[in-house]
């Protein structure tokens, strides 16, 4: 699984050994928090590839990881099975328009994108789960109709 840390410049993209030998990338993705555009939570990453693996690994269904060149850019792709994953568009990155990641912790990336966090990097779930909670908002009953 995909670990992600989070500080007030950047996103880390940490991976593991065998992920960096599946990538042919030698190592983290580093991505500055001013390139993200826009951050997308899918069920389905697979439909998100686009291009071919240069150089990456795929293995229909099961692995997809490394680079993917395409017309529209170079896209870095860490996608296993069929998982709950994000999409997060770039602009601006020397490298990557786009980063296509098969995390548990989408939502709390998410949130973790909304908070102004230290200068040091920490793990993206542990970020939103100490951010404060809002109040649930209170409706007010409807006014009861006049009698006719």
């Amino acid at each position: 699984m995909v670990t992600l840390l989070l500080d007030q410049t950047r996103l880390e993209v940490v991976l593991s050994v065998t992920e960096r030998a599946l990538s042919f990338h030698k190592g983290n993705v580093i991505v500055e928090r001013s390139t993200i555009t826009k951050v997308q939570l899918t069920d389905d990453a697979w439909t998100w590839l686009r291009g071919v693996p240069s150089p990456g690994t795929y293995v229909r269904g099961v692995v997809a990881m490394g680079s993917w060149k395409s017309a529209g850019g170079t896209d870095f792709a860490l996608v296993r099975r069929r998982r709950a994953s994000v999409v997060i568009d770039l602009e601006g990155h020397d490298q990557y328009e786009r980063l296509i990641l098969t995390t548990r912790h989408g939502l709390a990336l998410v949130k973790a994108l909304r908070l102004d966090v230290s200068d040091e990097a920490s793990n993206v779930a542990d970020l939103a789960a100490a951010a404060p909670k809002k109040k649930p908002r209170v409706r007010k009953a409807p006014a009861p109709l006049p009698a006719t």
